[in-house]
């Protein structure tokens, strides 16, 4: 019985498959850096005062609402190594990776945060690195929001290079309504009005 051996790829084929694979990679980045930003949508905003109820007001520290934010970030995205965390110091700052290219390519964004009238959160982004890439800010933050996933309260907004937090429409098991109210990371002085609306009370 003969064998017979397929013949090994020649050294001319080796070097054009990885030049077509290196031009994929290429061809990709650059539809994805030229690729248009998409348009995102603002939560409405809602005001918690205009349902009946009593409130409270909470305060927190940095360290106490750090730990809170992580553990939230590990529970909703069943982040099991600590892939993704938030720290609270003079700015708010998103540090984690994300997977290009089959690579794990470490992020880090530096937010500004802003309350809003209604109580909610809105952080701008005032410095944001995506590994070695050098890419545009707002690209940056359009490969986050198609690869972190966030709960619907959360909006990543690209185009306007922030992500708005509306922690007026948290649901909140106990049906408690939340709004900050004063967010002052540099005093480190953080409080939250927290509303029990009458019919949780069966009022």
């Amino acid at each position: 019985m003969e064998v017979q051996f397929k013949p090994k790829p020649s050294w001319k084929q080796l070097f054009l498959g990885i030049i077509g694979v290196n031009g994929f990679i290429v061809l990709s980045f650059f539809i994805f850096l030229f690729w248009p930003v998409s348009d995102t949508e603002i939560p409405i905003k809602e005001f918690i005062e205009e349902e009946p109820g009593a409130e409270f007001t909470i305060h927190s520290s940095k360290q106490n609402l750090s730990e809170l934010v992580n553990e939230y970030v590990d529970h909703f995205m069943k982040d099991k190594d600590n892939k993704y965390t938030v720290n609270l110091n003079e700015h708010v700052q998103l540090m984690g990776s994300v997977e290009a290219f089959q690579t794990e390519i470490p992020i880090s964004i530096t937010l500004e945060p802003f309350v809003q009238e209604n109580g909610d959160l809105v952080l701008y982004a005032s410095d944001m690195s995506l590994g070695l890439l050098k890419l545009p800010e707002k690209k940056i933050l359009e490969y986050v929001k198609k690869e972190l996933s966030s709960p619907e309260w959360v909006e990543i907004d690209p185009k306007n290079q922030l992500i708005y937090i509306a922690v007026t429409q948290m649901e909140v098991k106990s049906n408690f309504k939340v709004k900050i109210q004063s967010f002052d990371l540099k005093n480190d002085h953080i409080s939250f009005r927290i509303k029990v609306p009458n019919k949780t009370l069966g009022l």
